[in-house]
Parts: structure tokens; C-alpha cells; sequence
């Protein structure tokens, strides 16, 4: 094998190494404080024993983070090997081989689905609503589309009457749910049951705090997944999660512009159309607008744009 490929070798090795460092220390990092994430109800993790997550859900191929086999690491880290004793700078790769070795990545929690957390105590009534509800339009999400049912000094249902008051909607958002969370849901009967025409759905920013954009971008692809699954005629408005954070360096914003670049190839101008109004959010400086001081929740100002932007799509769709 030539010095050149080796070499190329030694590159690739070297990245996803370091990739892999970086998603380990951040499920090794320690857990986020519930102020500063949101808490419960306030767009952060569920907190409380959970019960194990359930096999991976299956992701779509446009979404999916290359996964090298074991046999591919270990051929891999053999040709490292390889080279490092050829190498002119032997001493050095040897004083540094830890962080040259090439490993399988982690298993990835956001396509495992997890029963409990915050949506426990109302998945009974999703579940009820699933089964005997009549809705031409569903919601999925976090607090952020949860809160559309909230009072209008709080949140946006003042603007949820004026814009989606003459249509029937239900909405399954859980403030502080993830995309295990509502892979689970869909999966425990509230995919089940009434089939709504158009589905609406937002979900990953509480993913940030332990995964990475690309993580995040399968659990979305997999909720995306038992959504077409559950309700194959249904449209899907795939929505860029939001801009969150103090400006365009927060590392919880940066995730989810990751994120939402991968799972923008989901759309496939048939069942899934995605969505990207984030533009609507941020000034010329990336400081957020129409959001309360969390810079994680729209007030109403937030919730009207988001309104203008995605209500005439939704209602077309159902007419």
C-alpha cells in the first residue's frame, strides 16, 4: 500500500476519532442543570427514573449516520498500525495512539424509544383522543408547539384561535419531550386509531444537551418514520427546529442548525415537506426576536409568525 493512501488512511482515522471523542464526552458529560435547560414544562429533559429504552427504531436513509462494522474499525486501526511503524514520526503517533485509535460509534438514545418522562402522565388522554377524537390536524412536538394551548400572557392559544379556531387540531406536544419520548408515544397507541390529514412536527431541541446534530437528526427521522408509517395518506410539515440561545454561538443552537441541515433531506415533495422559518426568529446580529427571555419559547409575537407562515399550508391541505 502506498505512503499516500496510508496516509489518506491515517486522515480518516484521525476524524473519526475525533468525532467519536466528541459524542462520547458529550453522553459522558454531566447531566444539565433543569434551570438552565428548561426543566420540566420549560422545553428541558423529563427528569425522574425512566423506564430502559426500547430496540432502535429504524432511520431513513437521508438521515442516517454512516456506522463503520467492527470488522471495518479493525481493518481500519490495522492499517494505522501499519503506518505509524513505517512512519518517520513513529515516536510521535506512539506518544498519542489513544487518540488515534479508530472506534465504533456509540449507540445512538435518540431512536430508542422511551416510555414515561413528561410524557407519561398524559399519554392515557393522547391515547383517548387517538382512539374517539375527530381531527383533520395533528401536533407533535415539545413545549414550544405545547404551548400554543397556553393563555395568551404565557403563550400563543390567542393566535391558535385566530388562525386554526375554525379547524379541527389536536395536539400531542409534551413540554420537555424528546424524540425517544415521542417515538414512544406514537408507538403506544397515540399513532394509532383516527388518521389526521396533516401532521405539523417539531421536535430535538431538548436533545441537545446530551446529543449531537446528528443524532438528533436520526431521532427525528425515525419519529418521522412511524408517523408515515402510522398515517400513510397524512402530509407532514417537517418544521427546522428553532433558534435557541443568546446569539449564533450557542452550542444548543449550533446542534440544531446541524440538525436541521440533515433533516431538511427528508423531504420528498410527496408525504414530507419541510419547513425552514427560522429566518422570522433572528435579527441581522442572530438575537432572537418574538421570544421570551429563555430564548427557547416564542411569546405571542413568536407564535403569530409562526402561525402566518404555516397556517395556510396546513388548512390547504385538508380542504
Amino acid at each position: 500500500m502506498s505512503k499516500n493512501i496510508m496516509f489518506k488512511i491515517l486522515v480518516c482515522a484521525i476524524l473519526i476519532a475525533a468525532a467519536v471523542r466528541d459524542v462520547q464526552a458529550q453522553a459522558n458529560a454531566p447531566t444539565p442543570n433543569p434551570a438552565a435547560q428548561g426543566g420540566p414544562g420549560r422545553g428541558g429533559f423529563g427528569r425522574g427514573a425512566q423506564p430502559p429504552a426500547g430496540p432502535a427504531a429504524p432511520v431513513p436513509p437521508e438521515v442516517a449516520m454512516p456506522r463503520p462494522t467492527e470488522g471495518e474499525v479493525a481493518r481500519m486501526n490495522a492499517a494505522l498500525q501499519q503506518f505509524i511503524a513505517t512512519s518517520a514520526d513513529k515516536e510521535l503517533f506512539q506518544k498519542y495512539a489513544p487518540q488515534l485509535a479508530v472506534q465504533t460509534p456509540r449507540d445512538n438514545p435518540c431512536i430508542r424509544p422511551v416510555g414515561g418522562g413528561v410524557r407519561g402522565p398524559r399519554h392515557a388522554a393522547f391515547v383517548n383522543i387517538a382512539t374517539n377524537g375527530d381531527f383533520d390536524i395533528l401536533f407533535e412536538g415539545d413545549s414550544i408547539t405545547d404551548w400554543w394551548q397556553q393563555q395568551p400572557a404565557q403563550g400563543g392559544l390567542g393566535v391558535f384561535s385566530n388562525y386554526f379556531g375554525n379547524v379541527k387540531v389536536a395536539n400531542f406536544a409534551v413540554a420537555g419531550d424528546t424524540t425517544q419520548g415521542l417515538l414512544w408515544g406514537l408507538q403506544n397507541g397515540e399513532g394509532q386509531g383516527h388518521k389526521p390529514k396533516a401532521i405539523m412536527l417539531m421536535i430535538g431541541t431538548n436533545n441537545t444537551g446530551s446529543n449531537s446534530g446528528p443524532e438528533i437528526a436520526e431521532g427525528v427521522g425515525a419519529d418521522v418514520l412511524e408517523l408515515r408509517k402510522n398515517f400513510p395518506d397524512a402530509k407532514i410539515l417537517l418544521l427546522a427546529i428553532f433558534p435557541r440561545g443568546t446569539g449564533p454561538s450557542d452550542p444548543n443552537r449550533i446542534k440544531n442548525e446541524a440538525a436541521n441541515k440533515i433533516i431538511a433531506k427528508l423531504d420528498d415533495g410527496k408525504h414530507v415537506f419541510f419547513m425552514n422559518i427560522n429566518d422570522k426568529f433572528l435579527d441581522q446580529d442572530g438575537k432572537m426576536i418574538g421570544f421570551r427571555g429563555d430564548n427557547l419559547h416564542p411569546t405571542a409575537v413568536g407564535y403569530e409568525a409562526w402561525a402566518a407562515a404555516v397556517a395556510p399550508t396546513l388548512k390547504g391541505w385538508i380542504q
